[in-house]
């Protein structure tokens, strides 16, 4: 399940720009011109031509002059986090472009929001309310909100900072809900404050264990018209493409498909279907406009539980995928996610992250031809289903199938 903030607004001269909210109560107004050129921005998300080269000097002096080796070396744990000891921790996340707040869910039915700075790191709120184990959450853009979704049927809306639950709003097949993911917002995608008028305009994709991928709005829980289609198992994964066009989805029959998403209504029309390896959960998806210099395609990373982490490439504008290469890990059965990391690198090389059944962080450099493991990580006690890194990848958060949660400090060069 995906949740949409969809409201198109109607202003004379002016709008407000959401990504300008990071700090609250503050906000920029961008001109139509904006949208025009983010407009032409979007429509150039597959143009190679537009992506940094390897003669980018002041580029790769950002990046400085670390080996990947070397820039994802870890001094170790900065802090454990034990608040869902005996239950799963499925999913974690860094809140958006933030270095010290983040939050995960537990199959325990709640979520935590913890903070890290200022020290020492604290659960800063714990949001109770669901029926049955979380499954998966998603941050808003400005991070006032989270969406959760859980075995009980529901998807939940909360105020990250009091943790009251704004919304429930049930599932219209009245199944289980596994996933959920937000749109990515442009200029013309906008939240609305106060949090009460944001309903009009907030729909969810839905993807339940009844194999179906339904985009319903929040405010009424009816389904939109044009927005349901069915897969061929139980959804798993969902991941859009930068600019919210392509949406993929993954089931847990081994199939990967792609829809093409419009913003205006909320339709979803099918496109592709690519299946990876019959009978096996695709329990992670992750899309990337590009990686590094060398890698200048855009990707989708895909843990599917056949003991491999996948990196396909992304090869039209309906999302047709390209198997590019794979990185052996031990995955066979949980639902192990994985990441691009977030800062995209001007150096040599480029570095995605996964967790592993057998209690380890991976890094892989996914352009070294031979020995491309960069870094492992040990300290969990059972498989680890989660990693998720801060907007400055200082820190790196990890979690397992035991309820344990890690922060690990990156070394300072």
């Amino acid at each position: 399940m995906a949740a949409v903030w969809q409201q198109v607004l109607a202003v004379d001269d002016f709008e407000e720009d959401p990504r300008a909210q990071g700090a609250r109560g503050h906000r920029r107004s961008v001109s139509r011109g904006s949208y025009q050129l983010q407009a032409q921005m979007n429509r150039a998300v597959y143009d190679e031509s537009l992506v940094p080269t390897s003669v980018a000097e002041a580029s790769r002096a950002m990046a400085g002059d670390t080996t990947l080796s070397e820039n994802y070396a870890f001094a170790g744990m900065h802090h454990i986090f034990d608040q869902h000891v005996d239950s799963a921790v499925p999913r974690l996340q860094f809140a958006n472009d933030d270095k010290h707040l983040l939050a995960c869910c537990s199959l325990d039915g709640t979520l935590s929001i913890m903070t890290l700075s200022p020290p020492p790191a604290s659960v800063k709120v714990t949001l109770k309310g669901h029926g049955g184990p979380v499954t998966d959450f998603a941050w808003s853009l400005s991070n006032d909100i989270i969406v959760s979704t859980s075995l009980d049927g529901t998807l939940r809306i909360w105020n990250t900072e009091d943790g009251r639950c704004i919304r429930e709003v049930r599932d219209p097949e009245s199944s289980e809900l596994l996933c959920c993911t937000f749109q990515p917002m442009n200029n013309n995608l906008t939240v609305v404050s106060p949090i009460r008028d944001v309903f009009s305009f907030l729909y969810s994709l839905v993807g339940n264990s009844k194999h179906h991928l339904q985009v319903v709005n929040i405010s009424t829980g009816k389904k939109v018209k044009g927005g349901s289609s069915k897969l061929t198992g139980r959804v798993l994964s969902l991941s859009f493409d930068a600019p919210g066009r392509i949406l993929w989805a993954g089931d847990d029959r081994g199939s990967i498909f792609s829809f093409l998403f419009d913003m205006a209504t909320g339709k979803l029309t099918k496109a592709k279907r690519l299946v990876v390896n019959e009978g096996s959960s695709i329990c992670s998806i992750s899309a990337r406009s590009w990686i590094s210099r060398e890698a200048r395609d855009p990707s989708l990373l895909v843990n599917a539980c056949v003991n491999k982490l996948l990196l396909y490439r992304v090869v039209d504008n309906e999302g047709t995928l390209q198997l590019k290469r794979s990185f052996p890990i031990q995955h066979g059965s949980q639902l192990v996610h994985s990441i691009f990391c977030p800062l995209m690198s001007f150096r040599q090389g480029a570095c995605v992250v996964t967790g592993s059944e057998d209690a380890c962080v991976y890094f892989f450099d996914v352009e070294r031809n031979t020995k491309a493991i960069v870094n492992k990580l040990q300290g969990h006690g059972g498989p680890v289903l989660d990693v998720s890194f801060n907007c400055d990848e200082s820190l790196l958060a990890s979690a397992d199938s035991t309820g344990m949660v890690i922060i690990w400090r990156r070394e300072q060069k």
